[in-house]
């Protein structure tokens, strides 16, 4: 009676149940019954059992081990081979000689939950199902589903063993945790089909596992047989959940878990699932009604292998009602059991066929019958494509979860307010975190021996960022803290001075050795330590991104399942690759050849370049060296004089800010910013047209020159080698100007003549618009550059006369001076004129690196604000930006330079007319689009070792550069 059951089920299967296609039926059934009935026919008894089996083989075994499998599938024509460990290109290579012998396609099978990398060396790992839990968009797990099916696919692989759809509700499970999707059956379903969807959509065939639930044990069942103690309607209720939601959309096939569960197997105590007929013909196959393929889990596993001898383990899983037998610990003795019961008929024709030709069509759906052999050419970077990173990068934005918020601290905001520290707990690095954390504001490096050491150098700082770093390798690995941490977590959390935020970069369930979350303020779950994570929770912590992840587990009262505090962001930067935003890396990787040959060309030694979309740092290198015979290379955190960019970067935005406050006007004068110019000529000058280069000043004026000998060596007059009282601009080394020269610039600037034609770049309005500002406000530019926007902005490698702030080591010279200060300019603005003025000038300067410079770029595209904070007004930014002699062929702005309107000019001609920026003279230049949400910065010291050196200017290379960024862009 049981074999004519399973024949009317093949049928049911074959034909449709209730007018619904099988998952294991194609379109095109009639080719597809052709194949297999033909394959079948073409098989004896023998051959045809041999199909049953799916045996194991590693790519890194010895030779004598790979060739034994050969055997099995030319004398026995075996189903399948499941492979584990080793290296792609080696498996690759296996499955085509295995694949050119066997008389049947093979059907090849990994357990790659999380990606090849389960088992492979030299693939991506993509994130655990726990952290996959936490998302609330399930088109994203779908994302992460197809590009494993997509590697599974190039490797040769038709069925991966994946999903797993366990429901984890038990924190001690010894192997399932960050294997599951998470302990609510509604989610797990819902991640399970989505990642199902995408895997089947690569065109490999999925696996539900373990089945009838595998979360709520603590016991191992590659060691034991794990007893499942639930009632069949608590079964139904959350263990099952899954399983009937994943049938009904098309799962491929089933994997039955060796599990004992008594309200199922109600006859035999204590019989494996796996071994169980009411569990898989009666609760699978016919309650649940699944018509795909069923696959037994290893049969090699302890919690089986040790219930029956030999091949008998085998023959009881089959006659249960399982199709594929995975694993066998003898094949030769199973098979050889298998073809006695066969003959013995306690297998008939029918019950053979059924299991037979749901594996074949299981082949026909992976596409065995139009098999072809791997290709090996291009198999690593197929593999290890960019895209993996998108997709990666994707799902663990949206799956960082915050715990807990006191006070809405985070995202963290008024940065001039906080003084940061890190301190790293765990056993694997957190390197990754910390310099990610310092993108956006100054954050120290806490370690200590004891409670007391912590508690004595954390209490200069009101924010502790406590990071649990556990290893990555494994979802096996240890996820605990540690007794001391754990004890340290509570001493520091407990300092009055400062608040606590503590981010864990591992499993969720390392919260539940937490005894008291009272002094913790902020808590946010990372869920991993890859270093995407890493990047990205620094980012929801300093709101570059928001947080919308929610808790797949439950860690403990306080923090049920599905907690999870919603986090917008706060628009600062944040760090990614190029697609992402839509550009192609292989474009943009002419950036790095066209820097190089400015290089190699000698037109700078040095140089640092980064591109923003979108509100991503997507590109950010560093070339070359300091000098052209320094021994260090360019890094991210060298700082350049950015010469003229001080301009757009210090004095427009103070500009505005008065501007806003009606402390100045576009259509004020000069006479009214210095009333002592009231019988200069330039006296009606006005600040729109000094800030558009069309008030006929002057190019600029050397004021050094006067200050010389007739030596051209620097004036005893003027000059001292030390500071001393009335000499205290310091010039650079050892040389202090006279403080009376600051009344003979401006006299100087105010004897001026207005030149006849209208355009012409100056730099002398913003000795005029500097004056004005400090006499206004009371204060030094820098000063109030500083506090109106370099520190909110979380600006660490900007500032004036830098050598107050920085070694020297990291700021790069920018001239061997023979003819004004004779010694090399390092650290000192290279600009006579600012130099003149103790090294602030309101067009020259600054000091700064590409990433500063790309967040008030970045500040200006948006309007205005960046880190929340509202600096200008949106409208003032559009005033600035327009230009209003365009009619008179001008291009330029109110202080930003724009497009040119004729062919040459600024920029590479490709740009948005929207678009803004400026160059600096020492071969610094950065640029804004608006339509493209793109910034470009362009850093390098082209005037070391000597300014006459043009051929920076002269190649075009900037602009060149820009070119090719814009021709990254992906239409």
């Amino acid at each position: 009676m049981r074999i004519n059951l399973y024949f009317l089920l093949f049928l049911l299967m074959f034909l449709g149940v209730n007018g619904q296609k099988s998952p294991l039926i194609t379109t095109d059934s009639v080719a597809q019954n052709s194949w297999v009935n033909a394959q079948y026919d073409s098989m004896s008894v023998s051959e045809r059992i041999g199909q049953l089996f799916m045996v194991s083989v590693a790519s890194n075994q010895s030779k004598s081990a790979t060739d034994n499998i050969k055997e099995l599938i030319k004398a026995h024509n075996i189903g399948g081979v499941i492979f584990s460990t080793g290296g792609p290109n080696r498996q690759a290579k296996l499955t085509n000689e295995y694949q050119s012998i066997s008389k049947t396609p093979l059907l090849i099978g990994m357990d790659a939950e999380w990606g090849l990398a389960m088992r492979l060396d030299s693939t991506y790992a993509f994130p655990w199902n726990m952290t996959l839990g936490a998302i609330r968009d399930s088109s994203i797990v779908e994302k992460v589903g197809f590009q494993v099916g997509k590697h599974a696919k190039r490797l040769g692989v038709h069925i991966n063993f994946a999903p797993d759809i366990d429901v984890n509700n038990n924190p001690k499970n010894p192997i399932i945790g960050n294997r599951s999707f998470g302990e609510d059956p509604l989610n797990v379903s819902k991640q399970g089909i989505a990642f199902m969807k995408g895997m089947e959509r690569a065109g490999v065939l999925s696996c539900g596992k373990h089945f009838p639930g595998h979360g709520d044990t603590a016991t191992d069942s590659h060691k034991a047989l794990p007893i499942i103690n639930s009632s069949k309607k608590r079964l139904d209720s959350i263990e099952l959940y899954p399983f009937k939601e994943l049938i009904n959309a098309g799962l491929s096939s089933v994997m039955v878990a060796h599990l004992d569960v008594p309200s199922v197997e109600i006859m035999r105590e204590g019989l494996p699932s796996t071994l169980s007929e009411q569990v898989i013909s009666g609760l699978l196959q016919t309650e649940l009604g699944f018509e795909g393929l069923t696959i037994t889990d290893a049969l090699n596993m302890k919690a089986v292998s040790q219930f029956a001898p030999e091949g008998e383990v085998e023959l009881q899983a089959f006659l249960a009602g399982n199709d594929l037998l995975l694993m066998p610990e003898n094949v030769l003795k199973a098979k050889q059991k298998m073809e006695e019961s066969f003959n013995n008929g306690i297998i008939s024709e029918e019950r053979l066929s059924t299991s037979v030709k749901k594996i074949l069509l299981a082949k026909y759906k992976a596409g065995l019958h139009k098999y072809r052999p791997i290709a090996l050419e291009n198999l690593y970077e197929d593999l290890n494509g960019i895209e993996n990173d998108v997709v990666y990068e994707e799902a663990i934005e949206n799956a960082i979860t915050v715990v807990k918020n006191n006070f809405s601290l985070l995202p963290i905001k008024k940065l001039e307010n906080k003084k940061i520290a890190y301190v790293n707990f765990g056993d694997d690095s957190g390197y990754t975190f910390f310099r990610a954390l310092n993108q956006y504001a100054k954050v120290t490096k806490i370690s200590a021996k004891d409670a007391a050491g912590y508690r004595t150098q954390l209490s200069d700082f009101n924010l502790v960022i406590i990071g649990l770093h556990k290893s990555n390798k494994s979802p096996w690995k240890s996820y605990k803290f540690s007794k001391n941490e754990l004890f340290w977590l509570q001493e520091i959390s407990r300092l009055r001075t400062s608040n606590t935020v503590l981010t864990l970069f591992a499993k969720p369930y390392a919260l539940s050795d937490i005894t008291s979350f009272n002094t913790i303020d902020g808590l946010v779950m990372a869920y991993q330590n890859s270093a995407i994570a890493q990047e990205k929770a620094a980012e929801v912590i300093f709101g570059a991104i928001g947080a919308d992840g929610r808790l797949p587990v439950s860690t403990n009262p306080e923090f049920p399942v599905n907690t999870g505090v919603k986090l917008k962001p706060l628009l600062r930067l944040g760090y990614s690759i190029p697609e992402r935003v839509g550009l192609n890396s292989d474009k943009l990787a002419i950036v790095d050849s066209l820097v190089t040959a400015g290089l190699d060309s000698l037109m700078y030694p040095g140089a640092q370049v980064l591109i923003a979309k979108r509100g991503k740092v997507i590109y950010n290198k560093s070339f070359g060296k300091p000098t052209y015979t320094s021994e260090d290379e360019i890094s991210e955190g060298h700082i350049y004089d950015l010469a003229s960019l001080t301009k757009i970067l210090s004095t427009l935005p103070l500009i505005m800010k008065m501007e806003e406050e009606g402390k100045i006007a576009l259509n004020n004068t000069f006479q009214e910013l210095v009333p002592e110019y009231e019988s200069s000529e330039l006296k009606d000058v006005t600040v729109l047209k000094a800030l558009s280069h069309y008030g006929r000043l002057p190019a600029w004026i050397a004021f050094y020159i006067d200050t010389l000998t007739k030596n051209r060596k620097p004036s005893s007059d003027f000059y001292r080698n030390q500071p001393t009282n009335g000499f205290s601009f310091k010039v650079a080394d050892n040389l202090y100007l006279t403080d009376a020269y600051k009344d003979s610039i401006y006299n100087r600037i105010g004897r001026q003549s207005l030149k006849s034609n209208r355009y012409r770049y100056s730099d002398v309005a913003y000795y005029i618009f500097k004056k004005y500002i400090e006499e206004s406000y009371g204060k030094s530019i820098d000063a109030l550059i500083n506090e109106f926007l370099y520190t909110p902005m979380g600006l660490q490698h900007t500032a004036f006369n830098p050598l107050e702030k920085f070694p020297k080591q990291e700021i790069v010279p920018s001239e061997e001076d023979k003819y004004f200060r004779y010694q090399t300019v390092q650290g000192y603005v290279h600009d006579m004129g600012a130099a003149m003025q103790g090294g602030v000038g309101g067009h020259a300067g600054l000091f700064s690196n590409a990433n500063d410079v790309a967040k008030i770029m970045q500040m200006y595209l948006q309007g205005g604000i960046y880190g929340g904070k509202r600096f200008l007004d949106e409208r003032t930014i559009k005033k600035f930006n327009t230009c209003y002699f365009c009619h008179k062929d001008v291009r330029r702005g109110v202080g930003f330079d724009k497009p040119q309107l004729k062919e040459k000019g600024p920029t590479c001609g490709c740009v948005s007319r929207k678009s803004f920026g400026h160059s600096g003279f020492t071969g610094t230049y950065t640029w804004a689009d608006p339509d493209e949400e793109l910034v470009y910065v362009f850093l390098s010291n082209r005037t070391y070792p000597t300014a006459s050196n043009t051929l920076l200017v002269k190649s075009g290379l900037r602009t060149r550069i820009q070119q090719a960024i814009y021709d990254s862009i992906i239409n």
